[in-house]
């Protein structure tokens, strides 16, 4: 398939991995949440959101199957 790429070359799938360590690290140690305070807690989880979505976005290479 011409214009594929590997999925490590994916700047969305290497940014969801790293949010989903993130968040598998803060289920754990709950570090962030206290420091932090809901309210800016939950501006950084819609940054996030928005982050993916940009990167979707402008995504034009699809991945190799």
């Amino acid at each position: 398939m011409d214009g594929c790429k590997p999925w490590w070359k994916s700047k969305t799938l290497r940014f969801n991995a790293l949010v989903g360590m993130c968040a598998a690290a803060e289920s754990s140690l709950h570090l962030l949440q206290p420091l932090l305070g809901e309210h800016t807690y939950l501006i950084l989880l819609f940054g996030v959101t928005v982050g993916n979505a940009v990167l979707r976005v402008l995504t034009t290479q699809a991945l190799r199957a």
